[in-house]
């Protein structure tokens, strides 16, 4: 059963059964807004990015994004990047595939952010999502909708962190403007 989270809820990534998750994907899904224009409505194609930001003591250590694909110790890795999107019916666009078990021990939060690289705003998206899928059985999770509609270029998606001998994961959707994660720094180091 999945659940729909809410901006600041958080919970354990356990197995439906109980027991601690091995290997999550955070996937990403959203569609261009359709457009009024002289001629009726039209869409423009819109390029997201997913990245996820690993931080070991509140201090960057490695990054997972469209020109780094794997993490340095190859537990975090993304799937490509989609430069149109347009799945956003519960299809995810961009996946960021995250081994819990071969994360190192000193890497105690992923911070999981979206931007446009193009500089298109979130006025111009409709169905966006982000969703946390056990990757063992494909069984989703949890999933939480973006906000969309603001007249900004990402959004800190989420955070995926250590609680106990587990980890958790909090749904954060503050809004942010940057067209990279290195943009986004000033506006992830507060949710830590």
């Amino acid at each position: 059963m999945t659940v729909n989270m809410t901006k600041g809820q958080a919970i354990n990534l356990e197995k439906q059964g109980g027991g601690s998750l091995t290997s999550v994907r955070m996937g990403l899904g959203w569609q261009a807004a359709p457009r009024r224009g002289l001629f009726g409505s039209r869409t423009r194609e819109i390029d997201l990015d997913a990245s996820a930001v690993l931080f070991a003591d509140k201090q960057p250590v490695d990054v997972v994004f469209f020109r780094h694909l794997v993490s340095d110790d190859g537990s975090v890795r993304h799937t490509g990047d989609n430069l149109v999107g347009g799945v956003g019916q519960g299809g995810d666009d961009e996946a960021i595939l995250v081994d819990l078990q071969r994360v190192p021990v000193h890497i105690d939060a992923i911070v999981f952010t979206v931007n446009s690289f193009t500089g298109q705003t979130f006025q111009e998206v409709q169905n966006a999502f982000c969703r946390i899928v056990d990757e063992t059985n494909g069984q989703e999770l949890a999933r939480y909708t973006l906000d969309g509609g603001g007249n900004y270029t990402a959004q800190i998606m989420a955070k995926v962190h250590r609680a106990g001998s587990g980890w958790q994961m909090t749904a954060l959707g503050n809004a942010a403007n940057g067209r990279t994660f290195q943009d986004l720094m000033p506006a992830i180091f507060p949710v830590l």
